[in-house]
């Protein structure tokens, strides 16, 4: 007989689905809730820095060069060929040393072509000298002549008022008499004053004439210095930097104008910086500043004179060198330059990150202590030196920041440090 035997139940497998679905349903979440993975980067490509607080430094840093304090440039007065060249480029010179000797003929020619212009010039003045004197001694003359002619014409006047007194002679007589003596004196004064003009003309032509002669005299002058400029010396003791620019050669064909020469005073150097323009604007005379000449030496020295203009991107800036420069410094050296605009005290600052601008916002990644990871935060800046940063706001003083370079990063807000 069989027996009718009751469906197992189901209760127990509906209870393990039930807690499948859970777990599914509460796995799901968590997943959803999780951050996606943080990108890895190596720590030795990172460069890292503490948030600091105190006194910072702000400088500019700018390449340059060493160039003379006091530099004097010869030039050639006149045009001419170079015959010798008795020193070279680099040796100590006196005032007077001969640098360079040239020559051009057609100098030579002016010269004896001033000279001829003067003789004949003073020749001229002695012929004229001659012949005005000639001319006034002759007016002189004929003065004398007039006065003598006069004075008989008077005296025969008064001879005929006496006679006339004793009716023993005609009024037409006595009238003749006055009448000739009236045009006597007239002509006497005509001579008189011919004679004045000629001793005035002949003081006139004289000066006209000494005065060109007193000019020929200065063109002469001027001659002979060119002349004798071709033989170039020193004008003053210092050390020949540079003979010609490209160097002179024996027989090289210079114009006026060209320069021949380069005298400087030996161990009188300055630094002539190019700092950028952005940087230059708080660059001012009398800031204190330091030279890198690069041979394990830094010396110190302040700002002398900054450029009105910018060229290039760039300002000039010269520095003045306090300290003494090693034995065997010499100018064109290439240098670096640090130049100390001023110290704020009692700021929060970092080094400078490659990607922060000063007076603006950025992200800089702070590194999570004991975590291994950094995440992007907001970070206002403020006024910047070449290596240090001043921090408004956004980090704490103690906080370790990622300073380098996180470009490739830009998409992320994390980052895993290995």
């Amino acid at each position: 007989m069989d027996i009718k035997r009751e469906p197992p139940k189901k209760t127990k497998r509906y209870i393990a689905i039930g807690v499948g679905l859970v777990a599914i349903v509460a796995v799901s979440i968590g997943i959803s809730r999780l951050q996606p993975a943080a990108p890895p980067v190596e720590r030795g490509t990172l460069w890292f820095d503490t948030v600091k607080k105190g006194m910072m430094t702000r400088d500019v840093n700018a390449p340059g060069t060493l160039e003379p304090e006091y530099v004097r440039n010869v030039t050639a007065l006149t045009t001419g060929r170079v015959e010798e060249l008795p020193i070279k480029p680099g040796v100590p010179v006196l005032q007077g040393t001969v640098l360079v000797v040239m020559s051009n003929p057609d100098e030579d020619i002016r010269l004896l072509q001033n000279d001829q212009a003067l003789s004949a010039a003073v020749a001229s003045l002695a012929n004229l000298k001659t012949s005005l004197h000639q001319a006034v001694l002759a007016e002189q003359g004929t003065v004398a002549n007039m006065r003598t002619q006069y004075n008989n014409a008077a005296r025969t006047a008064a001879v005929q008022d006496s006679l006339a007194k004793r009716n023993l002679a005609s009024a037409n007589d006595v009238a003749g008499a006055h009448d000739a003596v009236d045009e006597l004196k007239q002509r006497l004064d005509l001579e008189q004053k011919r004679l004045a003009d000629a001793v005035t003309a002949e003081q006139q032509q004289v000066q006209l004439q000494q005065q060109q002669i007193e000019s020929l005299k200065r063109i002469q002058d001027e001659q002979r210095k060119r002349v004798a400029s071709m033989r170039v010396v020193a004008p003053e003791a210092g050390q020949l930097q540079m003979l010609g620019n490209p160097p002179l050669e024996l027989g090289q064909y210079v114009n006026a104008g060209t320069q021949l020469a380069r005298i400087v005073q030996p161990g009188k150097l300055k630094a002539v910086l190019r700092v950028p323009e952005n940087q230059a604007v708080d660059v001012g005379p009398g800031m204190p500043a330091k030279i890198d000449l690069h041979n394990n030496t830094i010396v110190k020295g302040h700002v002398w004179r900054t450029d009105p203009s910018s060229v290039a991107g760039t300002v000039t800036v010269e520095v003045l060198i306090d300290d003494p420069l090693p034995a065997g410094t010499r100018s064109d050296l290439a240098v670096d330059g640090t130049i100390e605009l001023e110290r704020l005290n009692n700021v929060m600052f970092v080094a400078r990150p490659g990607f922060g601008q000063p007076n603006s916002s950025v992200g800089i990644f702070k590194v999570i202590p004991n975590k291994g990871e950094a995440t992007r935060v907001t970070v206002g800046l403020g006024r910047a030196s070449v290596n240090t940063i001043e921090i408004k706001n956004g980090l704490n003083i103690g906080d370790s920041v990622i300073v380098s370079d996180m470009t490739p990063f830009d998409n992320t807000n994390r980052v895993r440090i290995k």
